[in-house]
């Protein structure tokens, strides 16, 4: 499993170089069409600025796009000495606290690194999960914290946003330009930027979705390691695939973050899912229980 967290950081470093390669080049054929440097320029500072923005204050903007609420001790004592047993035992800071009002079960983690971090569980998932069920749940959340998940989450969420915002702004110059103004430019590079800007946002989901489903299956086994309990993960996750349901408050941008994803039913899961198949994650443990 450590070899597999290493594999996952090398893998993360290359897979943002390759989102910042994509804002690059998607900049770049804009600047060329319209024979502008400073569309480049401009298209990477803003690009930079966001990234920066998205690092310190992506976990509060989870928070208020999910509806989720704070609570202390006195709120929940279930949940919240649920989640500071948890951290005890991984050595980890206290995260804060959040509830969601959801009659779907699910839980997600965000923040930039441990000592920023926040866990969160809907009411749904505290209706239907027993003691042991509820530990590994959140002991899932906490091997997000862990393993430093949630700031690749972070990372990866901003520059996907981005790169779907530069090709938004790409489409509307293209579209907007005089039929002068096309005639003046190269065909060749107009096509060079269409194509750019119609597989640049495709290339850079399908990324963030390998992310996702790869840290779903670390954050299972680490939940484990935790909990030393390979039993409690798999009968959660067996709720899960019975008890999904959308999510009341659904935002596609905050999907990757959810144990479970929050905008599918039941059983939908396929090439463009963020989550790996229940049913897989479920096998994967039970193949792997006695190796705990």
């Amino acid at each position: 499993m450590y070899k597999n967290i290493a594999a996952n950081k090398r893998n993360t470093v290359f897979i943002m170089i390759g989102f910042v390669l994509v804002i690059a080049a998607i900049a770049l054929a804009i600047a060329y069409v319209y024979q502008d440097a400073w569309i480049a320029a401009w298209a990477m500072g803003v690009a930079a600025v966001y990234a920066i923005f998205q690092y310190f204050l992506a976990s509060r903007i989870a928070v208020a796009m999910t509806g989720a609420r704070k609570i202390e001790k006195k709120d929940n004592r279930r949940l919240y000495n649920t989640v500071e047993n948890l951290t005890l035992t991984a050595g980890l800071p206290m995260p804060e606290v959040y509830i969601i009002e959801d009659a779907a079960p699910n839980a997600f983690a965000a923040g930039r690194d441990p000592e920023h971090a926040l866990v969160c569980a809907t009411t749904g998932l505290l209706d239907i999960m027993n003691d042991k069920e509820l530990t590994a749940v959140m002991a899932h959340e906490i091997s997000h914290v862990k393993n430093y998940d949630i700031r690749v989450s972070t990372i990866v969420f901003g520059l996907v946003s981005m790169i779907g915002f530069i090709a938004d702004v790409g489409w509307r110059i293209a579209w907007r330009s005089s039929r002068r103004d096309r005639e003046e430019n190269s065909p060749v590079g107009m096509i060079i930027l269409l194509i750019t800007m119609i597989v640049a946002p495709i290339a850079a989901a399908i990324a963030q979705m390998a992310v996702s489903r790869q840290r779903e299956y670390l954050a299972d086994s680490s939940a484990v390691m935790i909990t030393r309990y390979p039993e409690g993960m798999i009968s959660a996750l067996k709720k899960l695939e019975t008890h999904t349901r959308p999510m009341a408050q659904q935002n596609p941008a905050t999907e990757a973050m959810f144990i479970a994803n929050p905008l599918s039913k039941k059983g939908v899961n396929g090439l463009f899912s963020t989550h790996p198949p229940i049913e897989k994650r479920i096998e994967r443990l039970e193949n792997a229980k006695f190796k705990f």
